[in-house]
């Protein structure tokens, strides 16, 4: 089915957009201002899109965004004060004077303040953990009578473009650090470069892992969850390498978090990373890791054979798939549970 991008589209629009190929859908994009209309006026517009598969309280929505450029800063800034946004998840290296046009930097100089049009953003604090930067934001509108918003802002700037990272630990952080942040507070930012690719891939770990927690089945199916997002923004996961990825990454956390529930039960202790998810997902996940060996078998491996090849409409052999030593290793993974 094809979908307008027509607001993309609009001449007073054109140049908000990094990439002329990477265009939000008419239905799900994202309008600032008070009235969706302003959108037709070429006011409002920000090349970003609503993301989500499956509603809840318990689940995160998305915003996929490109990175900005210079002159869409202020509509960035706009945007995450405008839908109370308490994440972003900045997956790219910023514009310097040696590397430009994939994301300006949108963020204060020196660690200090900043003003973007009518948004005032103040960096608190910076921590450095392993791989990621961690900043904690207070954004203030100086219009808007809304309260100041807290924003946490977690980049990780290793993750090559078009690529994937060389394991699964960093991602997997990110997702960790957004285990306290109820869905109810806002959608979570994400973005990269043009806001498809490492973003696609992040939403897919993210959506699919907070899912299972909940005791959602479906959210094995990770081929049908990439073809909703791509439902939702072109292009969402990329790559063949890109989606094999998302499946070591649900692998490996699914591991974890298995070791940590057996080893938090044999001490007596039900409350499982008190500031992460309630007892409630707690019992909910014991509950799954019963049926893991059989699910993870048989569903995930499955997509994985043959998922990609329908999802991302490519013409991939499925020997190529057997002769991929990631394949044995998630192969081995599962197996293994």
């Amino acid at each position: 089915m094809m979908r307008k991008c027509s607001v993309a589209l609009q001449y007073l629009n054109l140049q908000k957009n990094r990439y002329t190929d990477v265009l939000p859908f008419d239905g799900n994009l994202i309008a600032l201002g008070s009235r969706r209309e302003s959108s037709s006026k070429g006011n409002g517009y920000i090349n970003a899109s609503f993301i989500g598969v499956a509603s809840g309280e318990n689940v995160s929505q998305f915003i996929a965004t490109q990175g900005p450029l210079p002159e869409t800063c202020e509509d960035f800034w706009e945007m995450i004060f405008q839908y109370r946004c308490p994440v972003i998840v900045m997956l790219t290296l910023a514009d310097n004077h040696k590397m430009m046009r994939k994301c300006a930097n949108y963020l204060p100089a020196n660690n200090g303040c900043g003003q973007f049009g009518r948004v005032s953003v103040e960096i608190k604090y910076t921590s450095n953990v392993s791989s990621l930067v961690l900043r904690c934001l207070e954004v203030k509108h100086r219009e808007l009578v809304m309260p100041s918003l807290s924003v946490l802002h977690i980049q990780y700037p290793e993750w090559p473009d078009h690529g994937v990272p060389s394991d699964t630990s960093a991602v997997r952080e990110i997702l960790k650090r957004t285990y306290h942040v109820p869905p109810k507070d806002g959608p979570i930012v994400v973005h990269c470069s043009a806001g498809i690719g490492r973003t696609g891939t992040y939403c897919a770990i993210h959506n699919t892992i907070q899912r299972l927690l909940i005791g959602d089945m479906s959210s094995l199916d990770l081929m049908k969850t990439v073809a909703e997002f791509r439902s939702q923004r072109i292009g969402m996961v990329q790559t063949l390498e890109q989606y094999l990825f998302c499946h070591d990454a649900i692998v490996d956390e699914i591991e974890d978090l298995i070791q940590k529930s057996k080893s938090e039960a044999h001490e007596g202790t039900l409350h499982l990373m008190k500031k992460g998810y309630e007892a409630l997902k707690y019992f909910s996940f014991l509950h799954i890791s019963q049926m893991l060996q059989q699910e993870l078998k048989i569903r995930i491996f499955a997509c994985l054979l043959y998922g990609f090849q329908e999802a991302t409409h490519c013409h991939v052999s499925i020997d190529s798939y057997n002769n991929d030593k990631r394949v044995d290793r998630i192969r081995s993974k599962i197996y293994s549970l």
